[in-house]
């Protein structure tokens, strides 16, 4: 069984933020915090570090973990490029990697991917209907091959997972925890979800 101290956890802040009119949703207020803050707390006691990969507002995420990292190349290539410099970053032999607009993940999701990752070298959460790529838990080991791929001008999660042995993580118990928040409209709307909610113990 894999142990906290070969954990580190990422969380994926480095987006553009398109839908929400460029405005850095990691450091959008939900709840009266930033959404970065509810995605830390699911990996807060159960990783060695938490990490957050930004490429915006640096001074403002620093209070907010361990270590904040850019990615490795300028130019906002997306998610990948977050995972892969979280791979080289990390300093453990695991990563789990979070998005920062996704506030309602299971508090036990780390356990959850540890306990079925087996053999594999990369975990993704499946909610029994699709699958959510920045959600999952990958071999440190695997950054060159990552590397390559970027060099040769992948992008896509799903081809490179592809790649490797790799499994699925069944969270179909709990498909609305992976609702990420794209727009003003979702954010209010999982507010009050939330709010009309009984507090899980």
């Amino acid at each position: 069984m894999i142990k906290q101290g070969e954990l580190t956890g990422l969380i994926l802040a480095g987006g553009q933020g398109r839908r929400m009119g460029g405005r850095d949703k990691g450091l959008e207020i939900f709840a009266g915090q930033p959404l970065v803050m509810h995605v830390r707390e699911r990996l807060e006691g159960q990783v060695s570090e938490v990490l957050i990969n930004a490429n915006r507002h640096l001074d403002a995420y620093r209070p907010l973990a361990a270590r904040v990292i850019a990615d490795v190349e300028e130019g906002f290539q997306g998610p990948l490029m977050g995972i892969y410099s979280g791979l080289l970053a990390a300093t453990t032999p695991w990563l789990v990697v979070v998005p920062c607009d996704s506030p309602a993940l299971p508090h036990d999701l780390v356990a959850r991917l540890v306990a079925s990752i087996g053999d594999a070298d990369i975990a993704v959460a499946f909610d029994g209907e699709r699958l959510h790529p920045v959600v999952a838990l990958i071999r440190t080991s695997l950054a060159d091959d990552l590397g390559e791929a970027l060099s040769g001008g992948e992008r896509k999660i799903d081809r490179w997972y592809a790649r490797h042995a790799w499994c699925r993580v069944d969270v179909s118990d709990c498909p609305e925890a992976f609702a990420n928040l794209n727009t003003e409209d979702e954010k209010r709307r999982l507010e009050l979800t939330l709010q009309e909610e009984t507090p899980r113990q």
